[in-house]
């Protein structure tokens, strides 16, 4: 009775053991699947932004994630597919919350339940902005000497905007250090993981 009682102990360790393993694999799949919907989204961000590279205006609002996204959570569906689990319910966007089971039980021992339960798990991941920049003061409208709505009668001779300075971008300032953005030549562009930060929630 004592050697039975020592192999039942064992074998129930044992299923211990599997269950925990198969929680932590149904983590691991949570986690890679939250990165990975979470990245597709900063990606279109990026390229949101250089879409928006000449009008500083927008940058804030896609730094600040304000803006419509594409449906990511196909990439947590891959994702925790490549690591044996199925996903329950994926909220995509700037903030990605995912949540899977286990495709697999823990698998048959000594305590029953084990041989069909599996494991579920969820993680979120979050994209923060790395830059920030700081718009240019718009300058002060200089009187014209005329009295307002009266012609002067005496042409400029300068075409309109001749004397305009030509247009300067805002210096991005990120964590990754900064960028002096050319507005003729905008192939040095930072890139997404310049721009943004994936990483999961605490």
């Amino acid at each position: 009775m004592v050697v039975a009682g020592l192999l039942f102990l064992a074998f129930a360790y044992f299923a211990v053991g599997q269950a925990a393993v198969n929680r932590n694999g149904a983590q691991t799949a949570a986690d890679a699947a939250a990165l990975a919907s979470a990245q597709e989204a900063r990606d279109e961000l990026a390229d949101l932004w250089k879409l928006a590279f000449l009008d500083p205006t927008q940058w804030q609002r896609i730094f600040d994630g304000d803006v419509g996204l594409k449906p990511s959570c196909w990439r947590a569906y891959e994702l925790a597919a490549q690591n044996d689990a199925s996903v329950d319910d994926c909220e995509d966007g700037f903030r990605t919350t995912v949540r899977v089971q286990a495709n697999k039980p823990a698998g048959d021992s000594v305590i029953p339940i084990t041989s069909t339960t599996r494991a579920h798990a969820s993680a979120t991941a979050v994209i923060e902005s790395l830059c920030t920049f700081e718009l240019p003061s718009a300058p002060p409208s200089e009187p014209s000497g005329e009295p307002s709505g009266e012609p002067s009668g005496e042409p400029s001779g300068e075409p309109p905007g001749e004397d305009a300075e030509d247009d300067v971008l805002p210096t991005l300032t990120c964590k990754g250090g900064n960028w002096e953005l050319d507005p003729d030549d905008p192939t040095d562009l930072p890139g997404p993981e310049d721009l943004f930060d994936v990483h999961l929630a605490d």
